[in-house]
């Protein structure tokens, strides 16, 4: 017998380098560093997309948006996120939930949780309850407490109704 229930996990990291602002889950975040990559580098956004695939068996993120495509460059991570979002619900699942932990020693996660949660919540056409998203530090220790690299942990938990 096949569960219902899939369960994936994501996971994205991506260098900080002066200039701003931070774009983390679909929203810009004033900060004096931004995320660097050849999409535009949402972290945040990008190990959801994984993990959504990850549960599904479909694939990840540099399969459907490679970065040798040129058409990828600068790519805003939401239509990369409802892409996927797309695959899973023509495979027949829903998203039951999301664990998403960003590890940046700073900006702070906090203050901007609200808003990046009800952009998930939009992209993903769920509700804003069925996200959980927490800020780690790295206590100034290795590359995230150095402030070097912004790092995302997404669990994702899909159900075949």
């Amino acid at each position: 017998m096949i569960s219902k229930l899939r369960i994936g996990l994501g996971h994205d990291t991506h260098r900080l380098e002066p200039g701003g602002p931070l774009r983390l889950g679909g929203i810009d975040i004033p900060f004096d560093k931004q995320s660097v990559g050849h999409s535009d580098a949402d972290v945040l956004l990008h190990a959801i997309t994984d993990a959504i695939l990850g549960a599904g068996a479909l694939g990840d993120i540099g399969q459907l948006f490679p970065d040798t495509d040129a058409a990828n460059r600068g790519k805003d991570s939401g239509e990369m996120l409802q892409a996927a979002l797309d695959k899973v619900t023509a495979a027949g699942y829903a998203i039951v939930n999301l664990d998403c932990v960003v590890m940046a020693e700073r900006p702070k996660i906090l203050p901007h949780r609200d808003a990046i949660t009800s952009r998930i919540a939009q992209l993903l056409k769920i509700d804003v309850d069925q996200i959980s998203l927490k800020g780690k530090t790295g206590e100034k220790v290795g590359e995230i407490g150095r402030g070097e690299i912004v790092q995302a942990m997404v669990v994702c938990l899909l159900t075949k109704p």
